[in-house]
């Protein structure tokens, strides 16, 4: 097996060192080269190109997100971020995945040096992670099939928070954030109320569920224990705790809580998708996307036999097939669709206004 290569990019002498001392522990990986910043490495890579890129946000000449666009725009690579700037829960964070970044490794403002040795073992795993990542760029299916949340009548602004009886779950993983991003634009308020669980650290799904509410006429927020499942409502599972459903007399809720891993993830997938089985029934509609691992395959085949309808995204659009796959290996799944129909799909199965 030919070893990852990987190239580096940081205007830190000593970080590109370490990172390079770092992963020269593990005989799988091969450091390609480094660059002290974007403009250089372009031109490095050109034709050469790596198997993973590490890039710092802030360096001379261009900073490493609008080089994370770059790359996914002219030749997509798996970009992991690796930067002080890029706190649980910041805006550079969330821009960086939502430009396509598989993960983020946050240095400290201080102590670089102890941190990148002793998370030795984390970051050389965060490599091979990203080297299994189908990264590409999203497909462009015009613009997005909603309206803008200030154009909505007073009209769909009632209905969209009205109770509802029905309610679509989601799981993703490795490559969600965009995938999310993709999907939740391009689906209108009169929609059932939607329960998600993105993989993600602790604070940073409050920005996330920030930047998706500001383009999408549904009402994205971090959810709060005990908060209804409404119509035109998208509630995300903050990061760090579980979220599952539950009826409150003739309403769905959602409860959040703490509880032990479960397949390695909290929030996880399966707890969600269980809940939903256990709750709505064949009330629901569960999707399965983009993800590393098996979180959710065993949540969703529940939601089947439940008499749930379930979507999986397909192996060519997912940037990693992990989830998906497991879930279609174990029978979970009614319908295997590209990215770019799960939102008109969704709409047909549910009944909301279809996409323009």
């Amino acid at each position: 097996m030919n070893p990852i290569r990987v190239f580096i990019v940081d205007d830190s002498a000593v970080v590109r060192q370490i990172l390079q001392a770092a992963l020269a522990k593990d005989p799988n990986i091969e450091v390609q080269g480094t660059a002290q910043d974007p403009l250089f490495a372009w031109q490095r890579i050109q034709g050469q190109w790596p198997d993973v890129l590490i890039v710092d946000i802030e360096m001379p000449r261009m900073d490493g997100i609008s080089f994370l666009r770059k790359i996914m725009a002219e030749h997509p690579l798996p970009v992991l971020i690796c930067s002080s700037l890029a706190e649980s829960g910041s805006q550079f964070a969330v821009d960086a995945l939502a430009a396509g970044a598989v993960q983020i490794i946050t240095k400290p403002q201080s102590g670089v040096r102890e941190f990148l040795q002793k998370d030795a073992p984390a970051i050389i795993q965060a490599v091979k992670t990203a080297a299994r990542a189908r990264v590409r760029a999203l497909p462009q299916a015009g613009a997005p099939a909603t309206p803008a949340k200030a154009a909505l009548s007073s009209g769909l602004q009632l209905l969209a928070q009205r109770s509802t009886e029905k309610v679509i779950a989601m799981g993703t993983s490795t490559g969600g954030t965009q995938a999310l991003e993709f999907v939740l634009q391009r689906l209108p308020a009169t929609l059932p109320g939607l329960v998600i669980v993105q993989h993600m650290p602790e604070k940073f799904t409050a920005a996330f569920a920030a930047r998706l509410n500001s383009i999408s006429t549904l009402e994205v927020r971090e959810a709060m224990d005990g908060d209804r499942v409404l119509s035109g409502r998208a509630l995300i599972a903050p990061g760090g705790k579980h979220m599952r459903l539950a009826r409150s007399g003739a309403q769905f809720i959602v409860q959040v809580f703490d509880a032990p891993l479960v397949k390695h993830h909290r929030p996880s997938v399966d707890v969600l998708f269980r809940s939903v089985a256990e709750v709505a029934g064949r009330n629901a509609w569960g999707v399965i996307m983009t993800g590393m691992g098996d979180d959710g395959a065993q949540g969703l085949a529940a939601m089947h036999q439940a008499g749930a309808r379930t979507l999986a995204q397909d192996e060519e659009s997912c940037v990693v097939f992990g989830m998906p796959k497991e879930a279609i290996r174990l029978g979970g799944v009614d319908e295997i669709l590209p990215l770019e129909r799960i939102p008109h799909r969704l709409q047909e199965l549910t009944g909301g206004a279809h996409a323009r």
